[in-house]
């Protein structure tokens, strides 16, 4: 056994340390790069967010295959994450030494042109109380599940460039989602009996102390809700900092706050996060998905289909049948949201479809409990279904997964073949003018637009 392996084994982990702007140029790894690219770290860092930890640092990335490394790509910023014109505006801040105030104005503006909440997540996910109160640290979207982001899980253990909740990050403070009490959201679900899934979310909630993630299940175990039947935690932490589980001071109270969420009879499921095998190859991953499971818990695994780190149908295969042999169930397979750095990750729809019926026709069928590639876009979560012949014209195949209306779910409609669009509002309708459900968003929903170009 190697130092390393030593020092990073499950009995003996250090501390989480975490790498930002302020301090990453301190890192022996980073020394290895030239000046240009720590100055385009800087430039790409002062506007979207990055921090890495010594877990990912020292474990997952591969430094001999920097700057190529996927796990590297998915936590240090890259250049073209920004759009040359947004990166000189920027760079040229930097160079000029132009002062704090200065630089986060100029950030924000270019933020404000990334499409920063995509979906309707300000306009049209934010639920009310019965006597109006606007409920910012939840959305509500789809019939059956609402989502909770608790104030305390506005961060995580380290960011992925790709995210689509970046403004939570970078101190755009009314465009974050949180709320600090639990009571509120017992109350939306008493005057919600609809509402089955509960879906804590953040950032990260595996972020926040055992005590606090504690206090929050207890307010929902303890309210004895009749429609309440699965809670759901959406976490990067096993990828990224399985120590949460196995070593942190308060691992067993994190796990034992696991065991009273299944005990009481409700269902918990740990929606994982994994981008890339890297992230299941160590000893720690492997023992921690093991003490979830160990709890009553169930993992089901995501990721978005991302260009530069997995658009390969080999990545994929290999994510699925790891997952399903350490008991975890392949779930989603994302497209990359419409916001920030999607010119840079986004993998054209057709060319998605194309890996995922690869990569799914590799696998056994324990790993065809995976769906994809999915868009979830402002109407709802629709999956990309092929791209077939229908009186000789080819057209793409779509349905939805999920629906603002349930009546919409699982119901086919087809596209133009376009294999350049990357995102639904890229398409347009091979049959009629309009998608069939674009009339009944528009009147529901005022602040939803046309989807298809015009």
């Amino acid at each position: 056994m190697s130092l390393q392996e030593a020092v990073w084994g499950e009995a003996e982990s250090p501390p989480l340390g975490s790498y930002t702007l302020s301090n990453f140029r301190r890192l022996p790894q980073i020394e290895r790069l030239s000046e240009e690219t720590r100055f385009e770290m800087e430039v790409v860092g002062n506007v979207l967010p990055f921090k890495a930890n010594n877990y990912v640092v020292e474990q997952l990335i591969d430094w001999d295959a920097v700057p190529n490394d996927p796990m590297y790509v998915l936590t240090f910023p890259q250049r073209d994450m920004l759009r040359p014109a947004h990166f000189e505006k920027m760079a040229s801040k930097l160079r000029a030494g132009a002062g704090r105030k200065e630089i986060a104005e100029t950030a924000n503006e270019i933020r404000l042109q990334l499409n920063p909440h995509p979906a309707g997540q300000l306009e049209l996910n934010v639920p009310s109380l019965s006597d109006g109160t606007k409920l910012y640290g939840m959305q509500h979207k789809y019939k059956e599940t609402c989502l909770f982001f608790p104030s305390q899980s506005q961060t995580c253990h380290a960011y992925c460039s790709f995210c689509f909740r970046w403004p939570q990050f970078v101190g755009m403070d009314d465009m974050k989602f949180a709320m600090r009490e639990g009571e509120q959201l017992v109350q939306y679900l008493r005057e919600h009996p609809e509402i089955t899934d509960v879906l804590f979310t953040g950032g990260d909630p595996m972020i926040m102390k055992a005590g606090m993630f504690r206090n929050y299940a207890r307010a929902l175990i303890e309210a004895r809700l009749p429609n309440l039947r699965t809670i759901r935690v959406g976490t990067k932490m096993l990828a990224y900092w399985p120590y949460k589980v196995l070593t942190d001071g308060d691992a067993e109270e994190t796990l034992a706050t696991f065991r009273e969420i299944t005990d009481s009879g409700l269902h918990l499921a740990i929606m994982s996060h994994f981008n890339h095998p890297a992230e299941m190859k160590t000893a720690a991953a492997a023992a921690a998905i093991g003490k979830v499971r160990g709890t009553g818990a169930q993992i089901r695994t995501q990721s978005p289909l991302l260009a530069h780190i997995n658009d390969d149908p080999a990545a994929w295969s290999s994510m699925w049948t790891e997952q399903v042999r350490l008991g975890c169930v392949p779930y989603y397979m994302f497209a990359v949201r419409d916001t920030g750095a999607q010119h840079y990750f986004g993998v054209p729809l057709v060319r998605a479809h194309a890996i995922f019926r690869e990569a799914y026709m590799r696998v056994s069928g324990l790993g065809r409990t995976v769906r994809g590639p999915s868009m979830s876009a402002t109407p709802g979560k629709v999956l990309v279904d092929g791209a077939p012949t229908i009186s000789g014209r080819r057209v793409i195949s779509l349905r939805f997964l999920q629906g603002r209306n349930p009546e919409w779910v699982n119901r086919p409609f087809y596209a133009e073949y376009d294999d350049k669009a990357v995102w639904l509002d890229e398409l347009r309708p091979a049959f009629g003018d309009k998608f069939f459900f674009e009339d009944e968003l528009a009147a529901k929903y005022s602040g939803a637009r046309r989807l298809a170009p015009s």
